[in-house]
């Protein structure tokens, strides 16, 4: 099996860097392929983000080198090379300056039909070489579903694609910032499918920051982001940490796979699309950064439960609808300025407003599908929210099935020398009686729903005039949430938003059972090998495996 290393990449190389922060160390570093051919670089993205065996894989690349190597493999316990082409000669393709909106346009350089290859996620590798025989990579993430169940008590973990898509900055536009407007500076409502995703979503050398602070700052220390220096001084995107395969779901897969476990995998896109793809699992798990849904998504992860199955959710922020278009190519999220700029706002689709679930015009709480929700806890441990924080869920039921065997006590904290807690949870409205925590139901939540653990989260980045300070966020989110929530930005009602929960809930809903550790690092107990973290994961799992779902 041939080396996975990432080979040499210098900040410069194959780049553009546009200045969008008020910090040089924060600017805005994407990849995009210089069009006078100066720089080795090598890129590549498939046509779709999942197949099925039978289906045309379609692989397209493009690169200044003089040829390049071709790899796939399946990226499980252990990297398994399933297909290689060497030698391949080079072929450069000017990139429009929209890619990031309307894709690349660039002709297939390697395609045929999938063999019944393992369901999975699987990378595409792609080496470029110049003249010198120097040497760039470039990974791109895929899944190869499977045609039903491959066992029956398979897990079927849905890749969080939606977010990927929202987070990718390839070609210079994702949902938070680019290269769009009249000023080239503003973030881009529509995104494609088809173009490459940024270094760092699909694969990442070992020891790469998370954005959990692994030690809390120092009494004065200026607030920093760690994870986004270490990208912008190795040449990756200051978004990996953020979303894509290689800081999240990969993590899980691999863990349950060597646990034992089997693990189908099928995305974001799919559950939107194909009819029947949760049919006969007894288990659908979620994992890491979960931000972004289409209401389709919705309808069908809640008809399953419904129906009779389990979802074991270990991811956080349950914020955005989408829209998927254009046969899963086009994603669509206006966000903030969906009230005034998404063309479906007066129109008999105004319920599918890219807008917060939980804006009135969408008025469909994400508590309503899974009891928590974004707007409901937000962002902990990186930052300048909650720096100190223990890093871990503080258990309130610890008699509940899921702790059994695990040796937690009531107030014990669940995950705190590993930091699962952060870096975006979900909350929801909470009251404590005798010194346990239950759900008001005000914001949608199920009232009979158990919070097994908790801990606080906030909105708000406050200024505490520490030297040397750049703000990711400020007050800004608070504003936003409060805008999303109330239509209003004035002090008594960022007040009311700036505070919130992470949590850890389970209930039923209809013939089936919900349950949501909500936070994106959960994954971070199970790299860590946190014996709490993975004897809880396993008891969700193997509960949710063995228990068949209900005709």
């Amino acid at each position: 099996m041939s080396s996975l290393s990432p080979g040499r990449f210098a900040p410069n190389r194959g780049t553009t860097v546009h200045s969008q922060w008020p910090n040089a160390v924060f600017e805005n570093f994407h990849e995009l392929p210089l069009p006078d051919r100066s720089n080795l670089g090598a890129w590549c993205y498939t046509d779709r983000l999942s197949y099925a065996p039978g289906d045309r894989l379609n692989i397209h690349a493009n690169t200044t080198g003089l040829h390049y190597d071709l790899r796939i493999y399946r990226d499980g316990p252990a990297s398994t090379e399933v297909f290689a082409k060497v030698g391949i000669p080079g072929a450069f393709h000017k990139t429009p300056k929209d890619c990031s909106v309307n894709g690349c346009g660039w002709p297939a350089a390697v395609s045929f039909d999938l063999p019944s290859w393992q369901s999975g996620g699987y990378i595409v590798h792609i080496r470029g070489y110049d003249g010198a025989d120097q040497h760039i990579d470039h990974h791109f993430p895929f899944a190869v579903r499977a045609a039903g169940p491959s066992a029956p008590n398979a897990i079927l973990l849905i890749t969080c694609t939606g977010t990927w898509m929202a987070y990718n900055d390839w070609g210079g536009s994702n949902h938070y910032e680019g290269i769009e407007g009249e000023n080239a500076d503003q973030m881009a409502p529509v995104v494609s499918t088809l173009r490459p995703f940024s270094r760092g979503f699909a694969w990442l050398p070992e020891g790469a920051p998370r954005i959990t602070l692994s030690e809390p700052p120092k009494l004065g220390a200026a607030i920093r982001y760690p994870h986004m220096e270490w990208a912008y001084a190795n040449g990756f995107s200051k978004k990996y940490a953020s979303a894509g395969w290689a800081t999240y779901e990969r993590h899980f897969a691999r863990w349950a796979e060597a646990n034992g476990f089997v693990v189908d995998v099928a995305t974001q896109h799919d559950l939107h699309a194909i009819p029947g793809l949760l049919d006969g699992y007894t288990c659908v798990a979620l994992v890491g950064h979960d931000e972004y849904w289409s209401a389709e998504m919705r309808d069908n992860i809640e008809a399953y439960v419904d129906q009779g199955g389990h979802v074991a959710r270990f991811a956080g922020n349950f914020t955005w609808q989408i829209r998927i278009e254009d046969d899963g190519t086009r994603q669509v999220c206006y966000k903030t300025q969906a009230e005034h700029a998404d063309p479906v706002g007066n129109t008999d689709r105004a319920h599918l407003l890219t807008s917060a679930w939980d804006d009135a015009a969408v008025n469909r709480s994400g508590t309503q599908t899974f009891g928590i929700y974004g707007h409901g806890g937000i962002y902990a441990g990186w930052g300048g929210c909650v720096p100190r924080g223990s890093g871990g869920f503080t258990v309130y039921r610890p008699d509940h099935w899921a702790f059994a065997g695990t040796d937690l006590y009531y107030g014990d904290q669940l995950g705190a020398a590993s930091k699962v807690f952060g870096y975006e949870v979900d909350g929801c409205d909470y009251t404590f009686r005798n010194g346990l925590p239950f759900a008001t139901g005000s914001d949608g939540a199920p009232p009979e729903m158990e919070i097994l653990a908790m801990n606080v989260a906030t909105t708000f980045e406050a200024d505490h005039g520490n030297a040397g300070s750049t703000f990711f966020m400020g007050g800004d989110d608070a504003r936003s949430v409060a805008y999303q929530r109330l239509r209003r930005t004035d002090e008594e009602a960022i007040e009311s938003v700036k505070r919130g929960s992470g949590m850890i809930v389970c209930f039923d809903r209809g013939k089936g059972q919900i349950f949501n550790a909500g936070s994106c690092e959960w994954v971070a107990g199970l790299i860590a090998r946190d014996p709490f973290v993975e004897k809880l994961t396993r008891n969700v799992l193997e509960r949710f495996t063995s228990q068949p779902t209900q005709p």
